[in-house]
C-alpha cells in the first residue's frame, strides 16, 4: 500500500470495529480523511488491536511525522548563563530529543475530544494509540487517577524522540495559590527526577498548566526556571533542559528570564 491507500486502510479499520459507525463513509479529500483518521484515533478506547493494523500505522506515521520539518536538540543554541538551558519556539512533536512533556489530564490516556488543539491531544495523535494503551496499563495497575504535580514515563513510539512524560498540572479557578504554584513547582520537579532515573539526557518542557488550565503565563514561568535551576545545581546533573514555547508571549516571557 502507498501512503494514501494505508490511511484509507486504517480508517476503515477503525470503522469497522465499532458498530456504531455504520454507515459512515470515507471522503475523498486528503484532508478530511486525515482529520478522520485523528478523530477516530481520538475518541478510540485503549483496546487490543492486530499487530497488522500498529505495523501500517507505524509506517504511515513515521512518514507523517517526518513530513514537517525536524529540529535536533544539537542544533539548538543555549542561553548565554546556562549552557544547560535552552530556549526554543515551535512544536514540540517535531524535536529529536530524549524526552518531552506532556501536560496531561488526571486519566492519563490522552485528550479524547476529537481533533482538538491541545498538546495532549497532538502527541497521542502523532505518537498512536500505543501510546494510549500503554497509558491505560500503567493506570489500570495504578488504580487511581494520576495526582497532580506527579510524573509518568512511556515510550515516544512514532515521534522522534525517544520518551514522553506525563504530568498533570494544578487547574487554576478563581485567585492563583500557593498550593498551586507549589503543585507546579512538582510537575518539573516530579518530570526532571523520574527523567533522570530513566537516564533521559535531554528533555523539552511545554509550558505546563498555561492555556486552557488558567496558570497565569509570567508566574508560570518564574516557576519553571526557579525549579529547573534550583533541581540542576542541587543534584549537579549536566542533563540538557530546553523550554519549549508554542505562543510569542511566552518567548518574550522565557527570553527575559533566561537571557535578562
Amino acid at each position: 500500500m502507498n501512503h494514501a491507500e494505508q490511511r484509507v486502510w486504517m480508517i476503515q479499520q477503525l470503522l469497522d470495529e465499532d458498530l456504531n459507525y455504520k454507515g459512515y463513509t470515507i471522503p475523498n479529500d486528503t484532508n478530511e480523511q486525515k482529520d478522520m483518521l485523528r478523530a477516530l484515533m481520538n475518541v478510540r478506547e485503549p483496546k487490543p488491536i492486530s499487530q497488522e493494523f500498529l505495523d501500517i500505522q507505524d509506517e504511515y506515521l513515521k512518514e507523517e511525522n517526518n513530513s514537517v520539518k525536524i529540529t535536533d536538540v544539537n542544533d539548538l543554541t543555549p542561553t548565554k548563563n546556562d549552557d544547560r538551558l535552552y530556549l526554543w519556539q515551535g512544536d514540540i512533536t517535531a524535536l529529536r530529543i530524549s524526552a518531552i512533556t506532556n501536560p496531561a489530564n488526571d486519566r492519563m490516556c490522552g485528550c479524547f475530544q476529537p481533533l482538538h488543539f491541545c498538546a495532549d491531544n497532538i502527541i497521542h495523535s502523532k505518537s498512536g494509540i500505543q501510546l494510549r494503551g500503554e497509558c491505560f496499563r500503567i493506570m489500570k495497575k495504578q488504580g487511581h487517577p494520576e495526582p497532580t504535580g506527579q510524573a509518568k514515563i512511556t515510550p515516544a513510539y512514532n515521534l522522534p524522540c525517544d520518551y514522553i512524560l506525563h504530568t498533570v498540572g494544578p487547574i487554576v479557578q478563581g485567585p492563583l495559590t500557593k498550593k498551586h504554584e507549589d503543585l507546579l513547582a512538582s510537575c518539573y520537579k516530579s518530570c526532571l527526577d523520574l527523567a533522570d532515573k530513566n537516564g533521559v539526557t535531554e528533555i523539552a518542557f511545554c509550558c505546563i498548566s498555561t492555556g486552557v488550565f488558567m496558570f497565569p503565563n509570567q508566574r508560570a514561568a518564574e516557576i519553571a526556571v526557579e525549579t529547573v535551576r534550583k533541581w540542576l545545581n542541587e543534584t549537579g546533573s549536566e542533563m540538557k533542559i530546553v523550554f519549549n514555547v508554542f505562543k510569542d508571549l511566552d518567548f518574550k516571557i522565557y527570553e527575559k528570564l533566561l537571557n535578562g
